[in-house]
């Protein structure tokens, strides 16, 4: 089987990449902007026809696009996210290749969740962010092109590779300055947030399963269970072996702080209402010994989201298997040779 993946780079492509190749069964072929693409094509500026000549030419039986961005503003992620995406859908259109559709999309298509909720692929997308709408753009333009294909709605991925701007990557980076420094404290602030985070590594599990696969229409990867922030920090904690305390800025009343320690439990972070996050001051104003960092989760899906995975599992056999804790060693791992 050829298969034709776009977005190789990425930091979900690169993991795709790898385990397409690990499957003797699969050609691949790598379309993308970089020089070490296989065909050198820009989907944000090339044009329809000039894909649909490659497609015809190279003749794939699966393409998977991973390409995208989520960064920019309304204009730029409307190009990459979504004008990219008419694109492949139009060429696939035209070409005789007849070739399936497997397009990463994003848990921020559906937009805030209620609480205590499970969101299905049946919910009604609200997005809350243009990141959100230009994604949701690409996942209408593949339902109604006509085309086999299926969208992998993606919810919040970790692992390694996970980008230093992300929310994780940013939580990392901090604890790896605090022990660098020898910070004894260090403050942290948004943490109330709850996400669905999913090893980046099942997820290049499900776009493989999904290219063999004939299932069709909107299917969500995720772990089904929504963690807090804080409670990730705390598992980053134990993991990294940071001897210090982790104190919450603004966080809920009847937190506790508790250090952590080589081998020790991280447990609980405080609760320091008067507090707040010293945005762009690498230490807090209270104490010269604590590092003070805030975590915004821009993603515009509010304080909660969950996915309901039952979907993956019935259509495409699908199941998680690498769980949160061993995502965060990984991270912390790439993190801690930066010391």
């Amino acid at each position: 089987m050829r298969v034709l993946l776009i977005g190789a780079n990425g930091y979900i492509g690169r993991f795709v990449a790898d385990r397409l190749l690990a499957d003797p069964a699969v050609q691949l072929t790598v379309l993308g902007r970089g020089d070490d693409a296989d065909v050198r094509f820009d989907l944000a500026t090339g044009s329809p026809g000039a894909l649909t000549r490659f497609l015809d030419a190279v003749h794939p039986g699966v393409v998977v696009n991973c390409a995208g961005t989520t960064r920019g503003g309304a204009r730029e992620l409307t190009r990459h996210n979504t004008v990219a995406v008419a694109t492949v859908c139009e060429a696939l259109r035209r070409s005789g290749c007849g070739a399936r559709l497997v397009q990463l999309g994003c848990s921020a298509e559906y937009g805030p969740s209620q609480p205590n909720s499970s969101t299905a692929e049946d919910a009604v997308p609200r997005p809350g962010g243009p990141y959100g709408v230009s994604k949701l753009a690409a996942t209408e333009l593949v339902l109604g092109s006509g085309l086999d294909a299926v969208v992998l709605r993606v919810f919040s991925p970790a692992g390694p590779g996970t980008p230093a701007g992300s929310p994780l990557g940013r939580l990392a980076e901090a604890m790896r300055r605090a022990m660098q420094s020898g910070d004894g404290e260090l403050k942290l602030g948004g943490l109330g947030v709850q996400r669905d985070f999913v090893d980046v590594r099942d997820v290049a599990r499900a776009v493989h399963a999904a290219s063999l696969s004939a299932a069709q229409g909107v299917i969500n990867i995720g772990s089904g269970r929504a963690v807090r922030l804080r409670d990730a920090a705390a598992v980053l904690a134990r993991v990294a072996g940071y001897g210090g305390t982790l104190q919450e800025l603004d966080g809920p009343p009847g937190a506790h702080t508790s250090h952590g320690g080589h081998g020790g439990h991280a447990g609980h972070v405080a609760h320091t209402p008067h507090l707040r996050p010293a945005i762009g001051h690498p230490r807090g104003e209270s104490d010269p010994h604590a590092a003070s960092v805030a975590f915004p989760y821009p993603d515009g899906c509010g304080s909660w989201q969950q996915a309901d995975v039952r979907t993956a599992r019935d259509r495409l056999g699908w199941r998680p298997r690498i769980n949160l804790e061993e995502s965060l060693a990984d991270i912390w791992m790439e993190a801690a040779c930066r010391i």
